[in-house]
């Protein structure tokens, strides 16, 4: 199929209406929202220059897989760019999300999942948070179904228990009460 003619145009451009949302929330959740738009150019790039090898059946698992490998290429040029600057004496001015205004439950899953393995995150992440199938992750992480299926299994069981370990200290603080106030030796009025 030549990029060219009218069929593979219209067959890329089924595949961008479809999937560009999803590809550009999967990146920003890894990369942040200033690089995910690079990302999923880079990946409907490669998607365009290897149409004819897109899969009918699971077009967005080859996607997120592609996805999965320009996010890889996109941290180690990040990790070379912040050693060359360390050896330069140069600062690193890459932004940072501020996250002040995520509290409780959120901060509570987010630190349950950072305690996890990055296999477990990522195979959490493709199937809670961006919605793959069982089928569709296997192709994304490049294992069969029932290797994924006992990796999910797997990495459900340790994340509750990270939760139920952080519920225990959250619960065992409360019942301690709060912290004593101590005021400075001048303001005891």
């Amino acid at each position: 199929m030549q990029p060219d003619d009218a069929a593979a145009r219209a067959r890329f451009e089924a595949l961008f209406d479809a999937h560009y949302a999803e590809l550009t929330r999967f990146a920003s959740r890894r990369v942040g929202a200033d690089t995910a738009g690079d990302i999923v150019s880079g990946t409907f790039l490669i998607a365009w220059r290897r149409l004819a090898e897109v899969p009918d059946a699971h077009p967005r698992a080859w996607l997120y897989a592609v996805a999965r490998h320009v996010i890889a290429n996109e941290l180690r040029s990040r990790e070379r760019r912040n050693r060359l600057a360390a050896k330069a004496g140069v600062a690193d001015d890459t932004v940072t999300e501020d996250h002040a205004g995520q509290v409780g439950e959120q901060l509570r899953v987010r630190a349950a999942l950072a305690a996890l393995s990055p296999a477990d995150q990522e195979v959490l992440r493709l199937t809670a948070w961006d919605g793959l199938d069982v089928a569709e992750a296997a192709i994304v992480l490049g294992c069969g179904r029932t290797a994924l299926k006992v990796r999910l299994h797997r990495a459900r069981r340790r994340f509750a228990a990270r939760l139920r370990a952080a519920e225990d200290t959250d619960v065992s603080a409360a019942r301690r009460g709060p912290l004593p106030t101590i005021l400075p030796e001048g303001n005891l009025r």
